[in-house]
């Protein structure tokens, strides 16, 4: 039987500054396939060559990524200025309203990195255009130099709610994650339930509330490393389980319509 299709959000790249690319990432597709055990398949975001609809028939889940570039933020009505560094328009245009038809329908996803801060976004919040710059808050970027295992080492901690759906999921209240982001949760979005943060007070884990499905996002990188990592792994096998409950519930949908 064919396993459930994950669309995982690619993200526009200029190869050797002149080809244009969409990029999935080879850790994300890992992941998807080998702990969360769905088909992954990248996706060319941009309103150009597909619609939110066609989405929505065709995938059972949605990875939404980390990347480099940024929520534009004239998506939560502040102006652009270069502290919001590089944007993806494309990417905004078809994944925010991704993200709002998927909490109404139940279609799950798992937000990561810009994926979290698409999430808060498409739900009406908006974000800090650096983290490093507010009081009282650490520096949570990538390092800039080093292997790419010192780069996506586990840094800091982050507390998850007693009782919450991320303390289902990991089993603890306290988990070690890395971190590699700029950006983060200035005002929740509507329904946006912040349920961990790190030390510095930091926002590092959300979902929606009363939303159907799994909505479950976080600001670090569970990718890396994930079928070892105790946290990414549990992470992404739930949102694996969720995926898996979506295409047979679909599939019973069929079922009834052609019997």
């Amino acid at each position: 039987m064919a396993r459930p299709l994950v669309g995982i959000i690619g993200n526009a790249y200029l190869m050797n500054d002149q080809y244009p690319t969409h990029t999935g990432g080879a850790m994300n597709s890992d992941a998807v396939a080998n702990v969360a055990n769905c088909l992954p398949v990248v996706i060319p975001t941009d309103p150009r060559y597909m619609s939110v609809d066609e989405l929505i028939e065709t995938f059972d889940g949605f990875l939404l990524t980390g990347a480099r570039a940024n929520v534009h933020p004239e998506e939560y009505g502040e102006t652009a200025t270069k502290a919001y560094g590089d944007f993806d328009r494309a990417r905004d245009a078809i994944v925010l309203p991704l993200v709002r038809n998927c909490v109404d329908l139940g279609l799950p996803f798992l937000g990561v990195c810009r994926g979290f801060q698409d999430v808060n976004v498409a739900m009406g919040g908006s974000l800090y255009p650096e983290i490093c710059e507010l009081p009282g808050r650490d520096n949570h970027r990538m390092p800039p130099d080093g292997t790419l295992e010192e780069k996506f080492e586990l840094r800091h901690v982050v507390k998850v709610e007693q009782g919450g759906p991320f303390h289902d999921v990991f089993g603890a209240t306290e988990v070690l994650t890395n971190t590699l982001h700029g950006q983060g949760i200035k005002v929740p979005g509507e329904r946006i339930v912040i349920d961990g943060h790190a030390p510095d007070g930091t926002p590092e884990a959300i979902y929606v509330r009363d939303a159907p499905g799994f909505t479950l996002s976080v600001q670090w990188h569970p990718e890396w490393n994930a079928a070892n990592d105790p946290v990414s792994r549990v992470l992404f096998e739930a949102f694996g389980e969720a995926v898996h409950n979506w295409a047979a519930h679909k599939n019973d949908l069929q079922l009834q319509k052609t019997g």
